[in-house]
């Protein structure tokens, strides 16, 4: 079974004290959720997660051996990382760019395979983006480019997913669909873990939730623990009306008081 740990963890943001060490795993089958206001450091913890930041204190393990020892191509080969931003170096097609998930198991070299090329075809298939598969990804929109990210993961065939606002960009339809096949990947025995804006998506789709405060504060558990309008309110400095829709949590922004 697959799982990211971590002991004692303390991300490393600059001009700003220790916080809550993050005594987390993240195992298989399990969709987590990173709720937090700008700048209380979620797209830091995600990068040390990745092994791409080294942390303050602590440490982070995959399936019980330490990240920073690991070899990065290994890693490749059972993590994936959806980035908030990304700049597209050198030309190339969607095809192309689906295909660089594919990198981690080839030797150096090598070419892909025709078994690569139907992997990256499904995994653009999956993202409704099967037509543009010549494409050059500088003409493609926000949105699809934000989709192509996910399809180059989902060709890299991880275990364990890291992402950074997956739905960034998108309109409603695909962010549903996006977040449909996250969860689809945790049922097949993934570990899925996203840092989000939406508390909305989260209290949909995640049943864990980790809340980090700007001031390094920490709390952690499953989600129906963590969905109080009260812990919720505090996070974001904002009031808020709760409501259950579907048999789903729902958070609607209430007026501000004013003196």
């Amino acid at each position: 079974m697959r799982k990211l740990e971590t002991r004692q963890l303390v991300i490393d943001i600059p001009d700003r004290a220790d916080g809550t060490p993050l005594d987390l795993e993240i195992r298989a089958g399990q969709v987590w959720g990173v709720l937090g206001p700008n700048g209380a450091g979620k797209t830091t913890l995600l990068h040390t997660l990745a092994g791409l930041r080294r942390p303050r204190h602590g440490t982070v393990s995959l399936d019980g051996q330490p990240l920073a020892r690991m070899r990065r191509r290994e890693v490749a080969r059972q993590l994936a990382v959806v980035f908030q931003d990304r700049q597209d170096g050198f030309p190339a097609t969607v095809l192309e760019t689906a295909l660089i998930g594919r990198h981690p198991y080839l030797a150096p070299w090598d070419l892909e395979t025709g078994e690569d090329v139907e992997l990256a075809r499904r995994a653009l298939a999956a993202m409704e983006l099967d037509g543009l598969e010549q494409r050059l990804v500088t003409t493609l929109s926000g949105g699809e480019r934000q989709r192509l990210a996910i399809a180059t993961a989902l060709a890299q065939t991880p275990q364990i997913w890291l992402a950074d606002e997956p739905t960034n960009h998108l309109d409603l339809r695909h962010q549903v669909s996006v977040m449909e096949r996250l969860a689809e990947e945790a049922r097949g025995g993934r570990a899925v873990f996203l840092c989000l804006h939406d508390v909305n998506l989260a209290a949909r789709w995640c049943d864990h939730l980790l809340l980090l405060y700007p001031d390094g504060r920490a709390c952690w558990g499953e989600a129906e623990q963590m969905l109080e309008p009260s812990a919720l309110e505090d996070l974001y400095g904002q009031p808020l009306v709760a409501a259950r829709v579907n048999g789903s949590r729902v958070f609607v922004p209430a007026e501000r008081s004013h003196p």
